[in-house]
């Protein structure tokens, strides 16, 4: 075994790298600027874990996710592997000192949103760090041309003038249009940078659109003919209770998920369905990030998503084990309508963006000129009501200030309980024998719980009730007490999104939205829909060859497992050969509406095929007959 085959086997257990990983680590271990487009499920964590391993030093790994910064920190201490995060959700005293731990421990890999890259703090300390690679994750955010552009994803370039020059960038996105992959490297300061492909396309997942008005039985005909585990995606938080309800009612074992429950609830439903005590859970797109359950049998989209991507992604969490799997599109023309009712809801006028903003800066209490760099907690509903706005639309206007860079939102943070001493063992004896009353709980602290006087330590204090044998309530009070003699410093529990506010409150004539910007957001919008419709109403073309191409894949293959692949299989006949009479056949009619036999005649083909595939034609709509018989391409 090599160096990056025996850390593979040490840390993963695996004996040898899947796909394009092992190109990827070689180009990033040898100094490369590095871009990685893999799907999602393909393994893109390792292609910057191992080689960091293989380094010294510590590597930066840029995401915005920060429930996933949370869980891949926490997967990797399980392996044994040092790891911290640092994101918006931490005091400033947190983050003071995990940024030393990386600058003088031996902290392996630093986690962080985009954010803190232009904080004075970290451009500070990033300067004593030997830093081995930096990974961007969801690097497609740094671009204006994709789907889920964050202005904050801009500054990471930066960070170039404060480490030596041959620290490589690697770029990850499981979603990138050729547009995209281009401004990447670009918008990253690629020189002479490599770009590694995966193909999109998934052997093992079956793409079905099924055209049904009564979605909810073709739900339940979906639940009783594929056995195993599944995700059924819908729009709004209301419909996943009803749909888990009726699955109940049906005997099927089914629960709902959204981003409007508690963390503990959702933390709670999450590890039912990954244990498989719920077999399917009903579910917003809030739902998914970081999950990593390989035995997805189906997952069934119930709406429409926004993009191409966003649908690539959740559809992609289906048969993470290579094994057959369904990613099922219920459509009907009502959800053509939906759409374009929430392009209006999506892009408010301008003019309420701007309102929300000064309601927002209002409801903060941040002074015109201030709040440069202050984070906020933020509660959604509580700030509509007070101010009457319509929540849809006011989360909207809050996203289209974050694409202007005013602000940052977050999604709701789980920041547990943490814990520091802040004297040391000589000072903290003196205090126990002094405070006889607090021996054995501090005693119990030090007994469960390593680092405490190098860093944070996430505490329970149910936990810590059963270990000292107290009442809840009486942990609260003593850890209370510790922190108010400063022996420990105390963070209390707390779950809320946060707003960070990234320039200082604009006046109303200084805030300024760019019109040609805000329209240009509004038509790719519109393109990227546009182009998930044609997804859904095409009955003539493979489905998983449209999603390759749509990222760019030019030689894709017809994957002869989808509901337009069986259909035309039927004919028959091989790729090469249908797609011959139908260029043909699209050719003559549309220069001319013709009669059958006048398109046979002209085609000057086996009569026998061209009439098999004139009738698939018929039958999938793309040609009909006018008020004479004759025939006619349909668009």
């Amino acid at each position: 075994m090599d160096r990056f085959e025996q850390i593979l086997k040490q840390y993963w257990g695996y004996t040898s790298f899947r796909s394009i990983q092992r190109e990827i680590i070689e180009s990033v271990y040898n100094g490369t600027d590095t871009l990685a487009l893999m799907p999602t499920g393909g393994g893109k964590s390792i292609t910057f874990q191992v080689p960091a391993l293989a380094k010294e030093g510590v590597c930066l790994v840029i995401t915005p996710l920060i429930a996933l910064m949370k869980d891949q920190v926490e997967n990797l201490k399980q392996r044994g592997i040092s790891a911290t995060a640092i994101h918006s959700g931490l005091s400033s005293h947190e983050i003071d000192i995990e940024l030393d731990n990386c600058a003088y421990g031996n902290i392996k890999f630093l986690y962080l949103s985009p954010e803190r890259l232009a904080t004075p703090l970290f451009k500070e300390r990033v300067r004593k760090m030997k830093v081995s690679l930096v990974a961007i994750d969801e690097s497609h955010c740094i671009s204006q041309w994709g789907y889920d552009f964050r202005p904050s994803y801009l500054k990471i370039v930066e960070i170039r003038e404060l480490l030596p020059p041959d620290v490589p960038f690697l770029a990850l996105t499981a979603t990138a249009t050729p547009d995209v992959v281009e401004d990447i490297q670009q918008k990253l300061g690629f020189k002479n940078g490599k770009v590694f492909r995966m193909s999109f396309a998934r052997d093992n997942l079956v793409y079905l659109v099924r055209n049904v008005e009564d979605k909810i039985k073709h739900l339940l005909k979906i639940a009783n003919g594929i056995p195993g585990t599944g995700v059924v995606y819908v729009r709004s938080r209301d419909k996943t209770k009803e749909i888990a309800l009726m699955l109940r009612q049906n005997g099927i074992s089914a629960d709902f998920y959204h981003a409007g429950l508690t963390m503990e609830i959702r933390n709670t439903k999450q590890s039912d369905w990954q244990s498989g005590k719920t077999r399917i859970i009903v579910a917003t797109n809030a739902f998914g990030m970081g999950i990593d359950k390989p035995n997805v049998r189906f997952v069934v989209h119930m709406d429409l998503p926004d993009s191409p991507e966003a649908y690539f992604q959740e559809a992609g969490r289906a048969g993470r084990d290579q094994k057959l799997a369904y990613a099922i599109l219920l459509f009907n023309e009502s959800d053509t309508l939906k759409i374009s009712q929430r392009l209006e809801s999506n892009f408010p006028p301008i003019e309420e963006i701007r309102r929300t903003y000064q309601a927002l800066g209002s409801y903060l209490n941040i002074a015109i000129g201030g709040g440069r760099d202050e984070v906020y907690d933020f509660n959604l509903m509580d700030f509509c009501s007070v101010y009457r706005l319509n929540s849809v639309k006011a989360y909207n206007s809050l996203k289209l200030l974050e694409r202007e860079g005013y602000i940052e939102l977050t999604d709701e943070l789980d920041n547990p309980s943490r814990l520091i001493f802040t004297v040391n063992k000589q000072e903290l004896y003196k205090y126990q024998v002094a405070h006889a009353d607090l021996d054995k709980f501090i005693k119990v602290i030090l007994r469960n719980f390593t680092g405490v006087f190098s860093q944070y330590v996430r505490i329970d204090e149910a936990y810590l009730s059963r270990l000292a044998a107290i009442p809840t309530a009486k942990v609260f009070e003593n850890l209370k007490t510790l922190s108010h003699n400063k022996i420990i410093n105390f963070i209390p529990k707390k779950r809320t999104p946060l707003v960070i506010m990234t320039t200082e409150r604009l006046d109303e004539k200084n805030l300024r939205i760019n019109p040609e910007s805000f329209q240009m957001l509004r038509n790719r919008f519109v393109s990227r829909v546009d182009a998930l419709i044609t997804y859904a109403k095409s009955q003539t073309k493979c489905r998983s060859q449209m999603l390759s191409e749509y990222f760019g894949e030019k030689d894709s293959f017809r994957c002869g497992k989808c509901d337009v692949c069986t259909q035309r299989n039927e004919l028959d006949m091989s790729k090469y050969e249908f797609d011959m009479i139908l260029d043909g056949i699209k050719q003559a009619v549309l220069q001319n509406a013709c009669s059958d036999e006048t398109l046979i005649d002209s085609l000057k083909r086996n009569p026998e095929r061209v009439i098999r595939v004139i009738k698939y034609l018929l039958d999938n709509g793309k040609l009909i007959r006018n008020e004479q018989g004759l025939l006619n391409w349909h668009s």
